[in-house]
This record gives structure tokens, C-alpha cells and sequence, in this order.
């Protein structure tokens, strides 16, 4: 018999980037893992691919790699668990085998299909529409199709010609646990981008009929609901052989990236918030109500458990602003900066970048404000701007943003959220923390490794879905490494470049749309 601490989970995150894997103890603490990136393939209209055949490939290579580089066997492997970038959808034939490129979460295609679905005048939907799903899922399909409503649109429209060839559509993290298992399955969690389950009742784990036929796609080939934190099957002797794992080891169904991050950061009771600096940025926390914010697109999805909801808002470029600076600096030669010299540059500069304003809208903006027309920019700079001026513009951007959007979700929870717990590769930055802190005036704690923290949360939820560790643990479970309080000396500096930052987008809304059609 073998201690809780030595019994282990085979842990996948796959993110926008490319898929991390590591070997997770039941109580969260990594013995092992790697991340292999991977890249997307953009295209005109909209178009946002990965190959999902690659995923497979990588993960199972970078297991058998765990094993061959530690002294962890398989047998003390209890389960495997899968977390993923989610509102992507992978077209898969009978023995969950990809007919089709991965169309990913910013893939638009689908937005002519969806609004010749469910179109109108009422804000871009018909009234029976956004009536209709507002009061079943609590949110209606983008209208521009990027999310899995709109990639089963574009699949049952234009995109027919892959669609007739899937026997099911999946989330990446479902077909992955199919890669695993050879069973198609999914659950009220991960299927909660497709805005097809009726969330009125809690626990609900079945698909919405009328949903299904307003959309106008075929609901046979949707993956059968199981409860979240099920088992979904065991691995197969074929992927056995793939991966190093022993055949018969439990998978459970995978999560969102938002739901795994909500248990790895261990804010996982009620109204206790997380914020992620990943590539792309949210804040969220468990609540016990369904309810929705139109206007501020924010609302509330299927829990980690199934008697609550998770907050889910979005915004579409977080940490992937400071990758963008530092790609920035390219030259012919590759001198590219690191991340830690960015950030001490970042350092040198003082609390308001010298008044320079970094809007963070790389590639449009989802919440507090739905606008796919806007851009990001620098605003305000001077002869006396210097590069240590815009790299700290760019991490108070992003900070400015977090808490345009804080203040949206205190309003939506009705209640000041704090302290918040951080995660994410940005949130490996003291300074990045620090900053997070001041501009948004809450106590910010870093958690332990924060860039694994969906590997450890993926773990967690796969012991506890197998009985290994207790709900009422997780939180103790996860250490914190610093906590960052508010700099009260900076407060005024910081309100006043907050009221210039969301001032900048209402002067230049019909701008970006001038020149982003």
C-alpha cells in the first residue's frame, strides 16, 4: 500500500500554447512535468486551427517520458485528468480519431451560421432567441461564432463538408479522455461553452432540446453527458502501449481551464475569487445562483461541483501582452529579450509609467465589453517615454483591464472579492502581483506555482472525484507563496490613469471599427 503522497495523477493542461503534462500527486504537489508548445494556424475569415492528432501525439510521448525520468511506476498512477482551453470543438470520427483540424475558441467562421439561426433585431438576436436562451443556459451563442455554438453551426453550414464526416463534435479535454478511453463522453462542465444545457437546475446533465433545433444542428452528434468528476472509462490497452500507463486506469471527465484553475488555486467556496494571468485573463469564483449580465457579458456556468456555478468572463489577451511586447523587440539578428529582463526593465520605471496608458486589446475584447473591433495601443507617450516606461505600461494595462473587470463581478456577486488569489505565467511576477495589487486596491495572494496551477487543479479534482481527497480539503492544500497589499501611496496615481484607461475606449470605439470592418 502506498501513502496518499505517493500515489499520483496523470495530469494534462492543454492550453492555447500546446499541452503541459505532468505527474501530479493526489494532494497537488508536482513530481514531474513539461510543456511542449504548439502553434496555430490563422487564415483569412476569422480562421483559428490546431491539429488536434499532435495533441495525442505529445501527450503520450511526454508520459512515457515522465516515467523513463522518475522513479514513479505506473501502478502508483490512480487516474488520469484533463483540463483544456475550452469553446473549441474537434470533428471526430467513431473511434474519436480527428476528421478535421481543431477549430479553436477564436475561430469566427460560424458567426454568418449563428445569426442565420438565431439573428434578429433585439442586440443581433431574434426575441424568441436571446429570451429563450437567456432564461434555459443563462447566456445566448456569440454571435460571432467563436465559441462551440458557433463551431457546431459552422459545422451543421458552411463548414458541411468536414461536419457530415464527424460522427461527434467534442471539446478538446473530452477528446482527449476519448483518446484515453475510446469513449465519447462529456459533461455539464465541459460542454458549458455550447450554451446547450438548460442550468436552470443545478446538476442538470442533459442536453436542452429546443436549444438544440433553434441552433439548427444535429444533437445525435453531440457527446452523451455524464455528471462532472465522473469516471468517464478506463485506458485502453492501446493507449497503454502509447502512453506507459497501466491499462484499466481510471479517467475522469475533463474540465474547463476555468474550472481546473478554480481548484488549483484552492478559492473553491463560495464567493472566494481567483484571478488568472494566462494568455488570456479572467477573474471568477463558485456562487450558488444562476444569473446573467448581458451587457457586461458575464455570467454563470455549470460548477466544479454540481450543486454551484462558476462566475465565467472572459478577456481575450492577458499574459499574451507581454508576449506580444517581447516579440516586439525582434530584430533580423533573433535578439529577443527574456521575460526576466522585461521585467526588470518593467522595475526601473516609476508606479504610472510615466502617464503612458497601455489598452490591452490585442485581439478585440470579450468582458466588461464585447467588441471584436478593438485594438490595443499605447497611449499618451512622450519624448521622454523610454522602453522602461512602455514595458511597465504593458503590465499595467493588462492590470487596468483586471479591474475594469473587478468591478463588473463585485457588482454581478454583489460583494467586494478579496482577497484574490492569482495564478498563471504572469502571475510568477512579483512585480506583475504587486502591480495587480495596487491598481485594483485588493489583497493579491500568489499561490504556490502559479503557472501549473491547472496541472495541480486537475489533480486535486481527479482525487476527489475518485474519493482520494475531500472537497473540504482543497483549499488547505494549496499553499500561498507571498501575499501583496495595496501600495496606498500609489492609489491616486492609479485612479486616475483607471478613469483615463476606460475613457480611451468609449473616445476610440467608432474608430476601431472604422478600421477593423
Amino acid at each position: 500500500m502506498h501513502d496518499r503522497d505517493e500515489l499520483y495523477v496523470l495530469a494534462v493542461d492543454l492550453g492555447t500554447g500546446g499541452p503541459k503534462i505532468g505527474l501530479v500527486s493526489v494532494t497537488g504537489i508536482a513530481a514531474w512535468q513539461t510543456h511542449v508548445p504548439v502553434e496555430t494556424t490563422y487564415g483569412a475569415h476569422r480562421t483559428a486551427t490546431q491539429d488536434a492528432e499532435a495533441w495525442w501525439t505529445i501527450i503520450a510521448g511526454a508520459a512515457k517520458q515522465a516515467f523513463a525520468e522518475t522513479t514513479i511506476e505506473p501502478s502508483q498512477v490512480v487516474g488520469v485528468g484533463i483540463t483544456a482551453q475550452w469553446a473549441s470543438t474537434i470533428p471526430v470520427d467513431a473511434e474519436g480519431l480527428p476528421v478535421g483540424d481543431c477549430v479553436m475558441w477564436m475561430d469566427g467562421r460560424g458567426g454568418k451560421d449563428v445569426r442565420r439561426s438565431i439573428g434578429g433585431r433585439f442586440g443581433g438576436y431574434s426575441l424568441r432567441s436571446i429570451l429563450t436562451w437567456l432564461r434555459h443556459a443563462g447566456a445566448p451563442p456569440s454571435l460571432g461564432g467563436d465559441d462551440a455554438a458557433g463551431h457546431l453551426a459552422f459545422f451543421a453550414g458552411a463548414g458541411a463538408s468536414t461536419g457530415d464526416l464527424a460522427r461527434w463534435f467534442l471539446e478538446p479535454a473530452d477528446y482527449l479522455s476519448m483518446r484515453f478511453t475510446g469513449v465519447a463522453a462529456a459533461s455539464p462542465a465541459s460542454m458549458c461553452a455550447a450554451w446547450l444545457i438548460d442550468t436552470r437546475v443545478p446538476g442538470t446533465c442533459a442536453y436542452d432540446q429546443a436549444l438544440i433545433r433553434r441552433l439548427g444542428i444535429d444533437g445525435t452528434k453531440l457527446p452523451p453527458l455524464m455528471p462532472t468528476g465522473s469516471v468517464v472509462g478506463t485506458v485502453t490497452d492501446h493507449a497503454a502501449l502509447e502512453t506507459g500507463l497501466l491499462a484499466g486506469t481510471p479517467v475522469v471527465t475533463g474540465l474547463p481551464d476555468l474550472h481546473s484553475a478554480t481548484i488549483g488555486s484552492g478559492a473553491v467556496g463560495d464567493f472566494e475569487p481567483h484571478l488568472a494571468i494566462s494568455t488570456t485573463s479572467w477573474l471568477s469564483c463558485p456562487v450558488t445562483k444562476k444569473k446573467t449580465d448581458i451587457s457586461h457579458s458575464i455570467a454563470t456556468v455549470p460548477g466544479v461541483t454540481p450543486d454551484r456555478y462558476l462566475v465565467v468572463d472572459n478577456q481575450d489577451s492577458g499574459g499574451r501582452c507581454l508576449d506580444w511586447y517581447r516579440e516586439s523587440f525582434r530584430t533580423a539578428f533573433d535578439d529577443v529579450p527574456s521575460y526576466e529582463e522585461l521585467l526588470a526593465l518593467a522595475e526601473t520605471a516609476p508606479a504610472g509609467a510615466g502617464n503612458v496608458v497601455f489598452t490591452p486589446w490585442l485581439a478585440g475584447e470579450r468582458t466588461p465589453i464585447s467588441d471584436r473591433h478593438a485594438r490595443a495601443g499605447f497611449q499618451n507617450l512622450g519624448l521622454a517615454t523610454t522602453g522602461a516606461h512602455l514595458a511597465r505600461a504593458v503590465l499595467e494595462g493588462v492590470a487596468m483591464n483586471s479591474r475594469w473587470l473587478l468591478e463588473e463581478a463585485e457588482r454581478f456577486t454583489g460583494r467586494r472579492l478579496e482577497p484574490i488569489r492569482i495564478i498563471g505565467g504572469g502571475a510568477q511576477s512579483p512585480l506583475w502581483c504587486q502591480i495587480m495589487a495596487d491598481v485594483t486596491n485588493r489583497t493579491i495572494e500568489q499561490v504556490i506555482d502559479p503557472r501549473n496551477a491547472n496541472l495541480r487543479g486537475m489533480a486535486l479534482f481527479t482525487a476527489r472525484s475518485l474519493g482520494l481527497v475531500q472537497q473540504e480539503e482543497i483549499r488547505g492544500l494549496v499553499a500561498i507563496q507571498q501575499t501583496f497589499e495595496p501600495n496606498q501611496e500609489h492609489r491616486a496615481t492609479y485612479d486616475t490613469m483607471f478613469e483615463a484607461f476606460t475613457k480611451l475606449y468609449a473616445a476610440q470605439k467608432k474608430l476601431f471599427r472604422l478600421l477593423n470592418p
